[in-house]
């Protein structure tokens, strides 16, 4: 793929699933727990994949949405979603794994000074477990989740509140993800946006988001955003 390269940013925001760290097999597992303790089968990995990347409101209605008939899945909403966070609390990080390179791009971005924030849809707690679960914490000024402001991506609000945060106007911001959710909340922010092909995006296809660029890696990521010099870290330790 081309390499695209970005002038003048003065931070970067980064999504987290599918981007940082693959979770769709914690997801997998919390899901099914829960839908065993609703007499529930089990939902193929591929089926919840789809469903990843707008909250866990969201998550947990397409699952009971696809499980069963709409009045059960309206009126099983509530419990059902206390029920996945207690499973997905007993196993966050548990069968995550980080993707390549994320660890050198995050290192390179930090060792040139850039200002990083974590922004996800996943909920603050879970986040930063998760994150501590693999030692990428210490990377970030902030961390927030879907539930740190009162809209979450794909509305601009985390963006625009991590910029204002991070001191910098969300045109010298540049958010970093896996799906057209971040694009449209980079869009709607007034930031710049790079993707990774890697993640989930709902199941379909990176190439159709409307993004900045397309880069294989955070380490690429870094490449298209620092100046040569800056390119401080290295490939080797991945």
């Amino acid at each position: 793929m081309n390499m695209p390269r970005l002038t003048h940013v003065r931070a970067c925001l980064i999504d987290l699933d599918g981007t940082l760290v693959d979770t769709v097999d914690d997801f997998t597992a919390a899901i099914n727990a829960m839908l065993g303790q609703f007499g529930a089968a089990p939902l193929p990995r591929q089926k919840i994949l789809h469903f990843i990347g707008k909250g866990s409101e969201h998550l947990i209605q397409s699952v009971l949405a696809e499980t069963f008939p709409p009045a059960r899945a309206a009126t099983e909403f509530t419990a059902a979603l206390a029920c996945y966070q207690q499973a997905y609390a007993g196993i966050n990080g548990r069968h995550t794994t980080v993707y390549p390179h994320v660890r050198e791009g995050l290192a390179s971005l930090r060792a040139a000074g850039m200002p990083l924030a974590c922004v996800t849809n996943k909920p603050h707690r879970f986040a930063v477990e998760l994150l501590q679960h693999h030692e990428l914490e210490g990377f970030f000024e902030l961390i927030y989740g879907g539930d740190s402001w009162p809209r979450k991506k794909p509305d601009p609000m985390p963006l625009l509140k991590a910029c204002e945060a991070l001191g910098v106007t969300p045109a010298s911001a540049v958010l970093i993800g896996d799906s057209e959710n971040d694009v449209m909340a980079a869009r709607a922010a007034g930031c710049r946006v790079l993707t990774v092909p890697y993640g989930y995006n709902h199941g379909n296809a990176i190439q159709a988001a409307d993004s900045d660029g397309i880069v294989a890696s955070l380490f690429a990521a870094a490449q298209a955003i620092l100046p040569a010099a800056d390119h401080t870290a290295s490939l080797s330790t991945n």
